[in-house]
């Protein structure tokens, strides 16, 4: 059982230094006490978001978004129900008590089954052109360009392997392999590496429909391009998904735009305010997603379908669907500035 002293916070707590403690933490949680060592409520990364997506301010108290029941085991609870307990209620921390309700430490599931290695696939998407990289990518495909010294691609696997989703599908096409020779099987960076093979465009969620039957997840699954830097913890993604009982799930980024002009509000053809040179703020595709595995049953066979179809044929059928957003290092490596960013950053992020 984890000793809890680092991430106790009380209600006058920032929102800002709650963060930094479960960035910090392996526990990836706050617990919220009283002054008499009492639970009041938990927070964790999901609640953070949440409270980032509804515009809440990081010098804000966490009064207002902790969870306030959280699940809890007794400190006589043996393992195997707390293990249950985790699993029905889909936790992936959950705090002790004593019969007295104070709090005495913290269980995480993943220590509690002590597994290395996860079920959940990831899906890499690297079958594209890159023809804004030219002449860059006029012998290699994007995703194998070299950023710190390695391929953009050799970094999102070890990414993925090093949280434990070793099960790695490749959608390739172009320079298709160039990709294939430097990763084999996958055995070198501990996964275990297939390939479909695109032989015309088929969109970021056409590939899938390519999946052999062995080849389909039964789990959620991750789908992600495979011309991103990242520092996106990828438990807490899955985990959100989860918590969520979510069909889909899209990771966002908050991007802002500035007017360059004084904006004029008018109505009925009278001026009713000016507003200098606003700012908008949007969120916008990350480029990461989650899916449910029967998400496959509405891609079709062998046609060109982009995952945002697939999500705006989600929201027809009013399926739950959810957003993730991205507060950690992110860089889409589209354009030659950009490629040249990351490997300005690459040392300093990774």
């Amino acid at each position: 059982m984890k000793n809890i002293k680092d991430i106790i916070v009380s209600k006058e707590t920032l929102l800002r230094e709650a963060l930094k403690i479960i960035d910090e933490s392996s526990k990836q949680i706050c617990l919220v006490l009283d002054k008499n060592n009492k639970l009041l409520g938990t927070i964790s990364d999901g609640d953070i978001r949440r409270a980032l997506l509804n515009n809440i301010s990081l010098n804000d108290t966490v009064e207002n978004i902790y969870f306030k029941t959280p699940t809890v085991a007794n400190i006589n609870d043996s393992k195997e129900t707390i293990l249950n307990i985790c699993k029905v209620k889909k936790i992936h921390q959950i705090p002790i008590i004593d019969n007295d309700n104070n709090i005495v430490g913290l269980e995480i599931l993943d220590e509690l089954i002590v597994s290395s290695s996860k079920p959940n696939k990831v899906i890499l998407m690297v079958g594209g052109l890159g023809t804004r990289l030219r002449p860059l990518t006029d012998t290699i495909p994007k995703p194998m360009l070299l950023v710190g010294g390695k391929p953009i691609l050799q970094t999102i696997v070890e990414k993925f392997v090093s949280y434990g989703f070793v099960n790695i599908i490749m959608c390739i096409g172009y320079k298709s392999h160039v990709i294939q020779d430097f990763f084999e099987d996958g055995s070198k960076f501990g996964a275990n590496i297939e390939y479909v093979l695109e032989d015309k465009r088929m969109g970021t969620a056409g590939a899938l429909s390519l999946l052999t039957n062995e080849q389909q997840p039964k789990e959620a699954f991750f789908v992600m391009n495979g011309d991103l830097l990242t520092n996106v913890n990828l438990e807490h993604l899955l985990e959100f998904h989860m918590q969520n009982d979510a069909k889909a799930t899209m990771c966002v980024r908050e991007y802002d735009f500035q007017v360059p002009y004084g904006v004029v509000n008018i109505e009925n053809g009278k001026i009713k305010a000016i507003e200098e040179k606003p700012v908008h703020k949007f969120f916008v595709s990350a480029g990461i997603y989650m899916l449910d595995s029967s998400c496959l049953e509405m891609i079709p066979n062998d046609e060109f379908y982009d995952i945002p179809t697939l999500f705006e044929k989600l929201i027809e059928e009013d399926e739950n669907l959810i957003s993730f957003p991205i507060r950690e290092y992110w860089l889409d490596i589209g354009r030659m500035d950009e490629y040249e960013k990351a490997n300005r950053e690459y040392h300093d992020v990774f």
